[in-house]
């Protein structure tokens, strides 16, 4: 564990060997495994479960009840909502060990995961994508997009800002919170 610069209620369990970043938040009932990283500036829900080898990055939000296992990497600034789930087995029995089948599932900068949403492990989450709640996802999902559904569809594209982009007959977009312009080329969006 790392020192005390951050803040960890007393219901909390922190195993030795799990790093913490300074001014993080970890609250009521969680459990943080060893070999689990955090960053700086994360808040950590309550009833929530970091999983060994777990990465966070800094200032990711975790809200409440969720359980992020092995083999989950997220970036940083990615906001993971109330009751989401990852999975890390793709055919899962109680019978058969595959502990040594754990796919990776890559959390990128500026992620947003709504309530509810089933992360499908192997899956590769693009840039400042935004997953809508109750969406089961299953495969990768491209920098800037919308999915929503069960499973997963794309119906749009978001802003960093956390708007839906609007693209005109050029391919151009601005983002209505921030002005920021976005250019829609070859079914990729990239901020100008």
């Amino acid at each position: 564990m790392s020192d005390k610069s951050f803040y960890a209620h007393s219901s909390a369990i922190i195993d030795e060997g799990c790093v913490v970043g300074a001014g993080s938040k970890v609250w009521h009932f969680c459990h943080l495994s060893a070999g689990s990283q955090l960053g700086e500036n994360c808040s950590i829900g309550q009833n929530v479960f970091i999983a060994s080898g777990v990465v966070l990055g800094n200032n990711v939000k975790v809200q409440n009840n969720v359980s992020i296992y092995t083999g989950v990497v997220c970036e940083d600034d990615v906001f993971l909502g109330p009751s989401m789930v990852f999975t890390n087995v793709i055919n899962p029995r109680s019978a058969v060990v595959r502990k040594n089948e754990y796919k990776t599932t890559y959390v990128s900068k500026g992620v947003t995961i709504g309530a509810n949403a089933t992360i499908v492990c192997g899956s590769r989450l693009g840039p400042f994508c935004f997953i809508g709640a109750g969406a089961v996802v299953t495969k990768d999902v491209p920098a800037y997009a919308l999915l929503v559904g069960n499973p997963a569809r794309q119906m749009g594209w978001m802003s960093e800002h956390g708007e839906r982009l609007h693209f005109d007959a050029a391919g151009e977009a601005i983002c209505p919170g921030s002005g920021s312009r976005y250019v829609l080329e070859n079914g990729q969006v990239h901020k100008k």
